[in-house]
């Protein structure tokens, strides 16, 4: 079977309104604009199309120059009716007026809130409303020997305590490192890892109405870092060395983005595990487990990094009524196309219906990965290690969605001030208090 046949397999009936009947068309802007994503959804128009006889105008846009079309063409109210974006652009186009509020709101209200995973749905919220309607997203992980945790008697890493304890106890250099971190300051990769680390303690550079890191919450989570760049290789390290040390079962521990499950698993000839003589082999991925919500001892509950896709209906739809209902089919008959785009950077952020609330779950672990070969991911780690990589998006959060300022967020991270202080603590340079204090210092300057 097929993954089209499979994806219609799983087909949810949907009741779509009899206003949107009248409507004859609708235009869509999209970030994907492969020709093999383009055409999986294209295949998801038409099927809207043959159930309600609307037309839908695919029109590809690239991902950075969404900023600066979205506000052309709302100056001469010529947006689409709908929208596929990334999380960077939801704020700034609610407060513009870009999006629909209502129209949204109506549509996650008629798909049921609760389908949803929570943390993708709360970075929507405006003011008790959304902004925008989640399609799919991923979330940072943290991938483990849990093989050598378990020989080794070790708590899963969930907690700071559990992974400094680990990486102490796995560290034997150069034959095994208790885990990469990244520390090459003007890589996006450290970026990322730090904001997922400082998340997990509460720690964020932003208040409500001002700028700067609680310092005793900032100062453990930069002890945290060190404690296990030290047990990491020297260098500058980012995503290739993480990757090359794990694949070779040298390290303990990663964090890395979900790209990384088909090449765990032996599907992409170019990044092929090496722990074997066999680079086609599953034994890495089977003897790997998988962490997405992080927590430190300011932030018992934890947190993991996300990055969250969503559609929007903006206010110059023509017809509300119908772009509404073209969101509720591609997030319930089509929303196995989407999902099958890139199944390993496309987790369901909507897991079912109120009547199979694992649906789209379930459907999603079926779905395809790899490049050289293919294989679902039920097939590629057990039960337990899929639940996980879904539920991370329970507990997603980025810097200055809460309070509403994501765009002072993002240039605080572009900047890499935070990058360059904490690998000067790092190397010994300044001491944690100093660091503490020149990262506060210099992001109320940006």
């Amino acid at each position: 079977m097929n993954a089209f046949a499979k994806i219609a397999a799983f087909a949810v009936p949907l009741s779509l309104a009899v206003t949107a009947a009248d409507a004859q068309s609708l235009s869509f802007w999209t970030m994907e604009e492969q020709p093999e994503r383009l055409a999986r959804q294209e295949a998801m128009a038409e099927a809207f199309t043959e159930k309600t006889g609307i037309a839908v105008e695919i029109i590809p846009v690239s991902e950075s120059d969404l900023g600066t079309r979205a506000t052309a063409a709302f100056a001469a109210d010529d947006l689409p009716d709908v929208i596929y974006f990334s999380l960077q652009y939801m704020q700034p186009w609610a407060e513009a007026g870009i999006l629909d509020i209502d129209a949204n709101t109506e549509a996650v209200e008629d798909l049921g809130e609760d389908t949803f995973a929570p943390g993708a749905l709360e970075m929507a919220d405006i003011d008790g409303d959304y902004a925008a309607v989640p399609l799919d997203g991923w979330t940072q992980m943290l991938i483990y020997r849990k093989d050598l945790f378990e020989e080794a008697g070790l708590e899963p890493p969930t907690t700071y305590a559990a992974i400094t304890a680990a990486a102490e106890a796995l560290n034997n250099p150069p034959d095994m490192y208790g885990f990469v971190a990244a520390t090459k300051i003007d890589e996006d990769f450290m970026s990322q890892v730090l904001e997922h680390v400082l998340l997990a303690n509460g720690a964020t550079p932003l208040t409500e109405d001002g700028i700067g890191f609680d310092p005793a919450a900032l100062k453990e989570s930069l002890e945290f870092y060190k404690s296990i760049a030290d047990t990491s290789p020297d260098g500058e390290l980012y995503w290739a060395q993480s990757r090359e040390l794990y694949f070779a079962g040298r390290a303990a521990m990663i964090i890395w983005s979900p790209f990384i499950l088909d090449e765990l698993a032996g599907l992409r000839d170019s990044a092929p595990p090496t722990i074997n003589d066999d680079p086609t082999s599953t034994e890495l991925a089977q003897k790997s487990g998988i962490v997405t919500t992080l927590s430190g001892p300011s932030n018992p509950d934890g947190a993991s990094y996300a990055s969250i896709n969503y559609l929007g209906v903006t206010t110059s739809a023509d017809d509300a009524d119908a772009a509404i209902d073209f969101i509720k089919f591609s997030l319930g008959e089509g929303y196995g196309e989407t999902l099958a785009i890139a199944p390993e950077g496309k987790f369901p952020v909507r897991r079912g219906t109120e009547d199979e609330p694992e649906k789209f779950t379930d459907l999603w672990a079926t779905l395809p990965v790899g490049v050289d070969r293919q294989a679902p991911l039920s097939d590629l780690y057990p039960a337990d290690v899929v639940e996980t990589i879904v539920t991370g998006l329970d507990t997603a959060q980025r810097w200055g969605v809460e309070e509403g300022r994501l765009a002072e967020a993002s240039r605080i991270v572009t900047s890499q001030v935070i990058n360059q202080i904490v690998r000067r603590y790092i190397d010994d340079e300044i001491s944690v208090d100093q660091a503490v204090e020149e990262i506060n210092a210099q992001i109320s300057n940006l």
